[in-house]
């Protein structure tokens, strides 16, 4: 890839990826002063301000230094966590499941989001080539973000929801993988076991789900 195809390449994504993560935060910490935890709101992380949400490392560094040694085969990445005190909220084991499931739902939201967008620019008849890609970078990045925080390891959503869902015992067993369990879904993840068995699947699924929406409003428009 040339220079002026990795500077379009950034700029197609830059929007989409912002916006992904920013909105999935702030949606953890919306939900957590929703079920009692004030904790975000204090510390000024419900906000759609992505700079209050980028990890120098884990948002610019990584993924960059990812994409450059893999050829863009290889992507991964993370933001600053919200902060939640799950002790906080009214009924910590339940609330934990809407707390968590608020950050992969929002992505779905704006996955759906970008694909109305994407038929809006087809019915327009737009040929600009930057605009329609960035409407799918925006369906491709938020239903990534959306399946793969729902892998069911802590510390990641589906971990939470998964705790909150199992019988104390059990939950209390998986919580203490926390500490590791980044460590884990990384090692998952370059061995592939995580693109071929949960991803690949869930953003297919994703994407089905996607159609069913705006198949209806791509007709109407038409």
């Amino acid at each position: 890839m040339n220079a002026s195809d990795l500077i379009q390449t950034v700029l197609i994504y830059a929007l989409p990826v912002l916006f992904a993560i920013t909105v999935h935060e702030a949606a953890h910490g919306y939900a957590a002063r929703h079920f009692g935890d004030q904790t975000a709101a204090m510390m000024g992380r419900i906000t759609l301000n992505p700079l209050k949400h980028i990890d120098p490392i884990g948002t610019i560094v990584m993924p960059l230094l990812l994409y450059f040694s893999t050829s863009g085969a290889f992507l991964f990445g993370y933001a600053k966590p919200v902060p939640v005190n799950f002790g906080n909220l009214r009924h910590p084991k339940r609330d934990m499941i809407w707390v968590a499931l608020a950050g992969p739902a929002s992505n779905f939201v704006q996955a759906i989001a970008w694909a109305v967008l994407l038929v809006i620019l087809a019915v327009a008849g737009t040929q600009e080539r930057f605009f329609i890609e960035m409407a799918r970078a925006g369906i491709l990045v938020n239903l990534v973000m959306w399946a793969f925080n729902l892998f069911p390891l802590p510390p990641l959503d589906g971990g939470r929801i998964l705790v909150g869902l199992l019988p104390t015992r059990a939950a209390l067993l998986l919580s203490r993988v926390e500490p590791f369990g980044f460590f884990i879904v990384l090692a998952l993840v370059l061995l592939g076991i995580v693109g071929s068995l949960w991803l690949r699947p869930l953003m297919d699924m994703g994407y089905t789900v996607i159609d069913w929406i705006i198949t209806p409003l791509l007709a109407l428009l038409r």
